[in-house]
């Protein structure tokens, strides 16, 4: 049966995009670790659509959980022909401060976990010579933050990690590409007790999914979400990178000075 997979789909952007692909006619597969949130989205989407929507309550930041998921996928029968990992979480604040547990549970899953499902998944999509792989990054992932260091660092490896395999890909048939969309209305930031970044214009997780899906059909390797956050992105490119990160520091170090 042929089905997109979504990863943190309990909410937020991942919500969206099974909203989006069961309205189109997809079937989906739904994975995150909230099982109640997945169950009442598995059930409104049978409602109101004809698909077939799955889920399967998991926490990514397990070492085994790329195995568990694709073993779980092999015994329902699914050939996953999309894969979206939107799965991740962030962290604001002084580096030195924060908690090291944290910042390499983001790093496990934000990194390791979406390069071992990439991987997993990329390989049969290589056989059948189709398939398709979104990787959510940010607009984070084009400069350092600070007092979001690791966080967008993260982001800057899938940034730079999906565009290396558009291009390794695009001659086998399949589509990877970096989706960079900026501050949201999701709980991204409560979920990360974090707050949101001043003076940044804000889209919901709806726009940032048909921005997603438009890009698609042009066979983009990035698409970054909304026109205020694709001016920044262009106009950091004609500025020093000690520049940018001199000022995004400055905008964000009066909250953590005592």
């Amino acid at each position: 049966m042929n089905t997109t997979l979504i990863t943190g789909a309990s909410s937020g952007i991942g919500t969206a995009f099974a909203r989006k692909l069961a309205a189109r006619g997809r079937n989906v597969f739904v994975v995150a670790r909230s099982e109640d949130r997945l169950i009442a989205l598995c059930n409104e989407l049978g409602r109101s659509t004809s698909i077939r929507a799955q889920y399967l309550a998991l926490d990514l930041q397990q070492l085994d959980a790329g195995s568990q998921l694709l073993e779980e996928t092999n015994k329902r029968g699914l050939e996953i022909e999309m894969l979206i990992n939107n799965a991740g979480f962030g962290s604001m604040g002084d580096f030195v401060k924060l908690d090291l547990n944290r910042e390499l549970d983001m790093i496990q899953l934000n990194v390791r976990s979406l390069v071992d499902l990439t991987h997993r998944f990329l390989g049969p999509m290589r056989e059948r010579k189709r398939g398709t792989i979104i990787n959510v990054a940010s607009t984070a992932g084009f400069q350092a933050v600070p007092y979001m260091a690791t966080y967008a660092a993260t982001k800057a490896f899938v940034l730079s990690f999906s565009e290396a395999l558009w291009e390794e890909n695009r001659l086998h048939g399949i589509h990877v590409m970096a989706l960079c969309p900026g501050v949201t209305e999701t709980n991204f930031f409560q979920a990360s007790g974090m707050d949101r970044p001043p003076l940044r214009s804000i889209e919901t997780p709806e726009e940032v999914v048909e921005t997603a899906l438009r890009a698609l059909g042009r066979r983009k390797s990035t698409v970054i979400s909304g026109w205020t956050n694709l001016f920044t992105v262009a106009a950091e490119r004609f500025v020093p990178r000690s520049v940018v990160t001199k000022v995004a520091g400055k905008a964000l170090r009066s909250r953590f000075e005592e």
